[in-house]
């Protein structure tokens, strides 16, 4: 069976197509477009156009809202409910939703899967699961988690270790996982994909006063909406751009850049230092996502603060991106994970469509 996925992410739709020929299947073609609007979709369905039909299609879908906790095959019923969920998250659902609409007009008769980053959370701890806010609301308002299909393929390529184990999905959006013995038991993103570490463009976890603050100054939900989900992290900050590579080069001789960079790696410290807490301890700390995979100094100046744990990395191997990057005496398993969500959602295909 070979399938096609399509990762549409916040700021580019990654697709890649695998023939399942063995357990892990082999990559037939792949690619990644930078989404810049409908020619972006289209010049996705071009690249599939010239390798012919696939016999399946696996999406990513960021929210599955509470009911879906597990991959699913699409039809009428399961896109009405996607169309609605759109408004959670806007930034993703909106796209990915057109996506699954285009290929089900192009596709008409092939199967088609939908795996949810949430649904890795599924197992989290009701008391990770909860809200401080009054029992009356309505139960949706709940944290469920994201970069779940991310967090699944790090723990695969780790052999499904046990122990306490922090993942660092660090890329265009960012977040931590704290899993222990296989499961989920914390992590940085709650309700929405808006919430924990600062990102690219989003800024991670506010105080609501500042909300109540911007509302106050006249700042209507549309605006409010735009600045946090396209105007703040990285971005915001540094005033002239939310790509990691740029700050890294320009922070020696802008102030500005070097604040961004500063205040990236002080939150994600901080966070890491959150989820170690919540597992009492951790032996594996894992990097993945573009920043977290192609950027040794963030990895450095993050992991610096943690030798008190008994962190301590290879430097060469830190700086070649091997994938395990920390000394032979380290006391913790520091390593680098190639984030390969569409080869999860192969699995998922071929395990759902048998």
């Amino acid at each position: 069976m070979r399938v096609l996925c399509i990762d549409g992410g916040s700021s580019s739709i990654k697709f890649a197509c695998y023939d399942q020929d063995s357990a892990n299947g082999r990559l037939r073609f792949s690619g990644e477009i930078v989404t810049n609007g409908s020619n972006s979709v289209d010049a996705l369905w071009r690249a599939v156009d010239e390798h012919g039909p696939p016999d399946a299609i696996g999406h990513r879908i960021v929210f599955g809202g509470p009911e879906y906790d597990a991959p699913v095959r699409l039809d009428d019923a399961i896109l009405g409910r996607l169309r609605e969920l759109r408004a959670w998250d806007p930034l993703h659902l909106g796209g990915e939703v057109a996506i699954v609409e285009e290929a089900l007009r192009r596709f008409a008769r092939v199967p088609q899967v939908l795996c949810f980053d949430t649904a890795f959370f599924r197992a989290l701890p009701a008391i990770a699961v909860r809200l401080p806010l009054p029992r009356a609301l309505p139960a949706e308002l709940r944290r469920y988690g994201f970069h779940g299909l991310s967090y699944e393929w790090a723990m695969a390529s780790l052999g499904e270790p046990r122990g306490r184990i922090v993942l660092a999905h660090l890329g265009s959006g960012s977040s931590l996982c704290a899993v222990r013995d296989g499961k989920p038991v914390d992590t940085t993103m709650g309700y929405s994909v808006l919430g924990g570490l600062m990102m690219a463009t989003r800024p991670g976890d506010l105080d609501p006063g500042v909300i109540l603050a911007l509302f106050a100054r006249g700042y209507t939900p549309a605006q409010l909406s735009k600045m946090l989900y396209e105007e703040s992290g990285l971005r915001g900050v540094s005033g002239f751009s939310a790509d990691m590579r740029d700050l890294l080069a320009a922070r020696a001789t802008d102030p500005r850049a070097a604040e961004a960079v500063a205040l990236y790696v002080h939150q994600l410290r901080k966070h890491v230092g959150a989820m170690v807490a919540t597992l009492g301890g951790v032996d594996t700390l894992v990097f993945t996502g573009g920043v977290g995979e192609r950027a040794p100094e963030i990895r450095e100046e993050a992991c610096a603060a943690f030798g008190y744990l008994g962190v301590l990395l290879d430097e060469r191997a830190n700086e070649r991106g091997d994938a395990t990057i920390s000394a032979a005496q380290s006391g913790v398993s520091v390593r680098v994970v190639l984030a390969t969500e569409n080869a999860m959602i192969a699995r998922h295909a071929w395990s759902l469509l048998a």
